[in-house]
């Protein structure tokens, strides 16, 4: 297996600059991934594919407006984008600017508090020490990042959270979730498909192609989750009464797995618990899935790691042959984009 096995053409064209209005009318390709079959429908029509007794499994992390503007002393001008927190002041960051060395100290603007580089990591990364707490003040100088494929603003930054966003702390948002609509989710529990949450926070690495060769030598990014106690109750009562349990994103997909593991699933009638912390776990094509029946997704990055999720799920050449099938009937691609429901 090659990294490049996971490449595909795709002309900037296809990439979603901005959301489709209304959230779920967004294009669906539906993938039967036993045959390789594919039909096209819009999201609001996903409940004729769902059977009462399935279980949607939705993250409800929310974006953080973790980008940040600075200056140095000599007035230069610094830019933060916070990814994970170190402790209660200390942030790991990706900075824009010259001579950001360990030492630098940093004034946010608009009051904020000031800040210094205290490590110097790879590349752009910095660990940054705040004189405050920062998530105090996000509300009123953080600006909420957008993937690095989409140049046009975003005029309501709640079109990048999801509607039942509800746990701070990611860096991007869990794209397959953005077309559901609370009617949308009204409706699907109307006929009996029921709902349980997880938090799985969304780090920038996610975006990050795959720059090996050979993906077994690629280091996946961890990030922090958590499937609850109601959670996990759900799923198992789910899978013992024959229902579907359907990961609504490769991070939902990401999480179940993990907590799978952790709990030493291997059948139907093994009982998930619930599972709290970080997870590396890294999906690639031969992993055999515990828990996930289903899958609902955007169309991924070339190379990345997320299309080799789904190519574990549903088998690489059906997944390359959907994207292209994709591309041909103009669906949108990326985090803006239309979605995928893989059964």
């Amino acid at each position: 297996m090659k990294t490049s096995d996971f490449d595909y053409d795709l002309p900037l064209s296809f990439i979603a600059q901005t959301p489709k209005e209304p959230r779920d009318a967004s294009a669906l390709l539906i993938l039967h991934r036993d045959t390789g079959a594919l039909e096209h429908t819009v999201f609001y029509s996903i409940g004729k594919y769902l059977r009462p007794g399935d279980l949607l499994v939705l993250n409800r992390t929310r974006v953080l407006p973790a980008r940040l503007f600075a200056r140095k002393a000599s007035g230069g001008r610094v830019e933060l984008l916070l990814l994970r927190r170190e402790d209660t002041n200390t942030w790991e960051c990706i900075v824009g600017g010259k001579g950001l060395k360990a030492g630098v100290e940093l004034l946010l603007d608009e009051n904020g508090p000031d800040a210094e580089i205290v490590t110097v990591l790879d590349g752009a990364r910095r660990m940054v020490r705040f004189s405050r707490p920062i998530e105090l003040y996000l509300p009123r100088i953080g600006h909420v990042p957008l993937p690095p494929y989409i140049h046009t603003p975003l005029k309501n930054p709640e079109r990048y959270q999801t509607v039942y966003a509800r746990d701070p702390g990611s860096a991007a948002a869990p794209t397959a979730g953005l077309h559901f609509t609370p009617r949308l989710l009204d409706e699907l529990q109307g006929q009996g498909v029921r709902l349980a949450y997880l938090t799985l926070h969304v780090g920038l690495d996610t975006f990050a192609p795959v720059t090996e060769d050979d993906p077994a030598q690629h280091e996946i990014h961890t990030e922090w989750c958590e499937l609850p106690q109601e959670t996990a109750d759900a799923i198992n009562q789910a899978r013992q009464s024959g229902g579907r349990i359907i990961a609504v994103g490769t991070t939902s997909a990401r999480t179940l797995e993990s907590a799978a593991k952790q709990s030493s699933v291997v059948s139907r009638e093994s009982s998930v618990s619930p599972y709290t912390g970080n997870t590396n776990l890294y999906i690639t094509p031969g992993y055999q899935f515990r828990l996930v029946d289903c899958m609902i997704t955007n169309f991924h990055l070339p190379r990345s790691t997320l299309i080799m999720l789904v190519s574990a799920f549903a088998g690489r050449e059906n997944i390359l042959h959907a994207y292209e099938i994709a591309k041909r009937e103009k669906y949108r691609f990326y985090s803006f984009g239309d979605a995928m429901f893989i059964v």
